[in-house]
């Protein structure tokens, strides 16, 4: 068996790329959802790794989910920070419930998660925690200030932490992903993609989620252990940072 990795969202999306990626790679890969219980057992159906319920915005639901899937596979030795929420709306019209939920789920959660894991890495001496940011964490985007605040948040988390791991054999690193071809933004007007955001990405075309998870598993493995406080920005040449 091998070191024991636990996906934030691991079920569905980039993050079920990124659990895929992680078992093929040799890891004990335990998947994280919060809501979509349908989704959530036809994915552990066809790939077979185990999937556990619990919202990241909550320390407690956190504590008790790791604590399980600890307790079915061994600790945590890679933890992805992959779960996140979309609450849009121009700032003028955003409410504190949509400001809240976000930076709950998408800020607070990643130290709700990390938080878990950390003592026991510490004592371990090794471990890697591998936080999925944004393009628009780093660049702002309209309609996201809620998002944007919680995924640039994510990167001041990653860069703090990987000082204070560095001695006890963490490493802490982010990746801001672009566009990429999940099911949310293929759902974009096809019109939409093609005139206003593809023509915004140098490469011409959308990321694929197996691209991210390939950025993952290259984080999580030894190779990478002189890798820490970095940020991967794979967004095909959108932004540079």
């Amino acid at each position: 068996m091998g070191r024991v990795a636990l996906v934030t969202g691991g079920s569905r999306g980039i993050g079920a790329a990124i659990s895929v990626a992680l078992k093929a790679a040799g890891y004990t890969v335990a998947a994280n959802y919060a809501g979509n219980d349908e989704a959530a057992r036809a994915f552990s159906a066809e790939t077979g790794i185990a999937t556990y319920k619990w919202s990241v915005a909550d320390y407690d639901a956190c504590k008790a989910g790791v604590a399980a899937v600890e307790a079915a596979h061994g600790p945590v030795a890679v933890l992805v920070n992959n779960a996140g929420i979309t609450r849009d709306a121009m700032f003028h019209r955003m409410t504190p419930q949509q400001w809240r939920e976000v930076i709950d789920t998408n800020l607070t959660g990643v130290f709700n998660m990390t938080h878990q894991v950390w003592t026991g890495m510490r004592d371990r001496k090794f471990g890697r925690i591998i936080t999925i940011s944004s393009i628009n964490g780093q660049k702002g985007q309209a309609g996201q200030a809620n998002y944007s605040a919680a995924k640039a948040g994510d990167l001041g988390l990653t860069r703090a932490l990987a000082q204070e791991g560095a001695r006890a054999g963490i490493t802490v690193n982010a990746i801001c992903p672009g566009y990429i071809a999940t099911e949310m933004v293929k759902a974009i007007d096809a019109k939409v993609l093609a005139e206003r955001i593809l023509p915004q990405i140098p490469v011409g075309r959308l990321g694929e989620p197996e691209e991210i998870a390939r950025c993952v598993v290259f984080l999580a493995g030894d190779g990478a252990g002189f890798i820490t406080g970095a940020t991967i920005s794979a967004n095909g040449g959108q932004y540079f940072a």
